[in-house]
């Protein structure tokens, strides 16, 4: 990834005012192009966004830390490509799209700051816990010694030409075309897995009891990008979390089906994409609510045969939950 990303860096320095420089960015950038400013290294670039995904931040809190400790991320990239015109097709695995947090934006404009990347270890309480070479610059950067990242590009186009609310749309009309009432709940679904997996549970059983917001056979449809705060050392991803959490709030009722899956095919350092739960799997499954605390939702759905397994999709648009009640 390094050396891909210092090629890249490479590639764009080359190019004058009568080129076109087009990009193609995607989810993952951010992980699959690491171009760490030195001294900063790529172990200690590892090991810091590690606790940041350990602490449960958002993707938009983990990219406005690793655009300030990359050569490429944060509007760098155009920066470097200039006076060249760039063209960027972009896939949004974040929520509400936002063009300098995708792959870390390396060809938009940064909204955020070194003092707010700094700020982000300082809500979780880990500032104490970076790698010192990622301290120290964070805070020369707070102080003015290092110039920020581009707030201002004119050579840049971007388009988003795929997205959750796209997935969602199609989830839909899928839904509509085998007989449900659908409705797509929001593409801008975050916070605590656990507690948005309860409030899902909650609506599968409105709907069971009262027909509302929709009738059955109902199916709503919702998406985002969710995250766990980690609490146990077991296997699992928050789409696998997300299924057992419901698991439990749906107990006991007819014909509710939740499922939630990741659209890249992968949820956490698992090879399944989610997971689907019902009203009887805690009756098929034991232990569910110590593999819950135990961070272990891939060990309890694989003997039940209720993970979901598609493989490696090629692309993604963040995740996407349905709540089916027949």
């Amino acid at each position: 990834g390094v050396r891909g990303a210092q090629r890249i860096a490479a590639i764009a320095r080359e190019a004058t005012a009568g080129d076109l420089v087009i990009c193609l960015i995607s989810g993952g950038g951010s992980a699959l192009m690491p171009l760490p400013v030195p001294p900063i290294t790529l172990a200690e670039k590892q090991a810091t966004t590690n606790l940041l995904l350990a602490c449960g931040a958002t993707i938009h809190e983990i990219n406005a830390v690793r655009k300030h400790i990359s050569a490429i991320k944060g509007g760098q990239l155009a920066g470097l490509a200039s006076p060249a015109h760039v063209i960027s097709l972009i896939l949004s695995d974040v929520i509400g799209d936002n063009l300098d947090v995708i792959g870390s934006g390396p060809t938009s404009p940064d909204a955020s700051t070194f003092a707010s990347a700094r700020a982000v270890f300082e809500k979780y309480g880990i500032w104490n816990k970076v790698p010192k070479a990622v301290r120290d610059r964070l805070d020369r950067g707070s102080r003015g010694e290092i110039a920020e990242t581009p707030k201002l590009l004119s050579n840049v186009e971007n388009r988003i030409i795929g997205s959750n609310r796209l997935a969602l749309d199609a989830a839909a009309a899928k839904a509509k075309e085998l007989g449900f009432k659908t409705l797509i709940l929001s593409s801008s679904i975050e916070g605590e897995t656990r507690e948005i997996a309860g409030m899902h549970a909650a609506i599968a059983r409105e709907i069971r009891q009262s027909g509302r917001p929709l009738k059955p056979p109902a199916c709503i449809v919702s998406g985002g990008e969710t995250t766990v705060t980690l609490r146990g050392k077991g296997k699992g991803g928050r789409n696998q979390e997300f299924a057992l959490a419901a698991a439990v709030g749906i107990t006991g009722l007819k014909d509710v089906l939740i499922f939630s899956a990741g659209t890249d095919g992968t949820d956490g350092p698992t090879d399944a994409a989610g997971a689907q739960a019902d009203g009887q799997t805690l009756e098929r499954g034991p232990e569910a609510l110590r593999r819950l605390a135990n961070n272990d939702s891939y060990n309890f759905f694989q003997p039940l045969n209720d993970l979901v397994m598609t493989g490696p999709t090629g692309t993604n648009v963040m995740d996407v939950h349905l709540i089916l009640v027949g």
